[in-house]
């Protein structure tokens, strides 16, 4: 009898420890739990729909880390990623895709970009690696492009040379419409999903006449579009009772989506969003979901006024799972995978912009339990962030920084 109870006492200890490992969230402690991170006073006074959807407590790691600047020489990046040989591919938002190697060396502009419109917030944004990419070498990547008509969002495809020189076999699969004079609210940022089709963010493009469409399922801006490798709506795609909805759509309601991720358990698919004033969002996503833009909003217009009739919640439309006001600005994330710094597996990084710092969000069962704000005191727009293949993170700037952050 003796020998039965310490087996089964045994037992339930391993499946504790079993449990504790798969957890799809946050499996390790945070770190040390701190007040709130932000202090500034909010921009409106609107009420959160839940506990810790904003200003939640503040975590700090306890693992000595340290960040390091491997170049300044970059003009304007917008999307980094690591490739499988270890050097880093960089995306410049004025057209160019350089390579730089993590010692700091950074190559001539690779040929074979169509052009892009880089006025103002657009150019050459978000890219991602095929899943075959170190047999086939082919990226994609999302740009601003001008049309008759105006601008749009625009998503290409093309193979690089064997001597990192050129994007060779160049295709457009993808354009958004309507085209618009705006060169405001592109979104831009696009991974694979789990499926192996391309989820691709869009913006509203600003403007007061475009806003609206973020609600209209016959066009494809302030949207996430799910699409194949060509370019065509993915099998699987979630139908919406509108008239005229278009097969690609994936989630509708967006303002200026310009993060992607997926979490690295749970296959889930989470999107940061700029808000107005206040307002700033993350979202996880769910396949034919309306994310509310312009109808509820945490923000308030730039110069104060209300946003339509001024509500946070209703029914049909979903809650951010976290919102900041005021804002941050968030742009690309990531989700580290690691194990050099165990406070940080399973969270989510985001660069922010007028934030001028790096988020970590630690998360458990879809909720938000914990921020912290990562470096701060350089000053800079941090506008994307990727982890690299040797278990750091690296983060890109608008002032042209490449930082690597890792375990000291």
């Amino acid at each position: 009898m003796i020998k039965i109870k310490s087996l089964a006492i045994l037992f339930i200890a391993l499946f504790s420890i079993l449990s504790c490992s798969n957890d799809n969230d946050s499996t390790n402690n945070p770190g040390t739990i701190t007040n709130p991170v932000e202090t500034e006073n909010p921009n409106t006074s609107f009420k959160p729909a839940f506990n810790g959807q904003t200003r939640i407590n503040g975590i700090q790691t306890n693992t000595d880390y340290e960040s390091k600047i491997i170049t300044t020489a970059l003009t304007k990046p917008w999307s980094i990623k690591s490739l499988p040989d270890d050097r880093l591919l960089i995306a410049e938002k004025d057209g160019a895709f350089r390579i730089v190697t993590t010692a700091g060396e950074v190559s001539d502009p690779i040929s074979g970009i169509p052009a892009v419109n880089a006025a103002n917030q657009g150019g050459l944004l978000g890219f991602c690696l095929d899943p075959d990419f170190e047999s086939n070498k082919l990226l994609y990547w999302v740009f601003s492009e001008a049309v008759s008509g105006g601008n749009i969002t625009a998503v290409a495809k093309g193979k690089l040379s064997g001597d990192s020189k050129s994007i060779e076999n160049t295709t457009v699969i993808y354009r958004t419409t309507p085209a618009n004079s705006s060169t405001l609210h592109y979104g831009g940022r696009i991974l694979f999903d789990k499926t192996g089709n391309l989820l691709v963010s869009t913006g509203e493009r600003s403007v007061l006449e475009t806003r609206p469409l973020a609600q209209s399922t016959s066009t494809s801006l302030g949207k996430v579009v799910r699409i194949t490798k060509n370019g065509q709506a993915a099998p699987g795609n979630p139908t919406f009772n509108q008239s005229q909805s278009l097969a690609e759509l994936y989630t509708i309601g967006h303002r200026n989506p310009q993060g992607l991720a997926m979490h690295p358990v749970t296959d889930e698919i989470w999107l940061s969003e700029h808000g107005p004033r206040g307002g700033d969002e993350i979202n996880r996503l769910e396949a034919g979901k309306n994310y509310g833009w312009p109808v509820i909003t945490y923000g308030i217009e730039y110069g104060g006024e209300i946003i339509g009739e001024g509500i946070q919640q209703k029914e049909g439309m979903e809650q951010p799972a976290y919102y900041w006001d005021p804002v941050v600005s968030p742009s690309g994330m990531t989700f580290y995978t690691g194990n050099r710094v165990p406070e940080w597996q399973n969270n989510l990084f985001i660069g922010t912009l007028s934030g001028m710092h790096i988020v970590r969000l630690a998360i458990k069962e879809n909720r938000i339990i914990g921020e912290e704000r990562l470096l701060a005191q350089e000053n800079q727009r941090f506008r994307d962030i990727t982890q690299g293949n040797d278990g750091a993170l690296y983060a890109i700037t608008d002032q042209g920084r490449l930082y690597k952050i890792d375990r000291k």
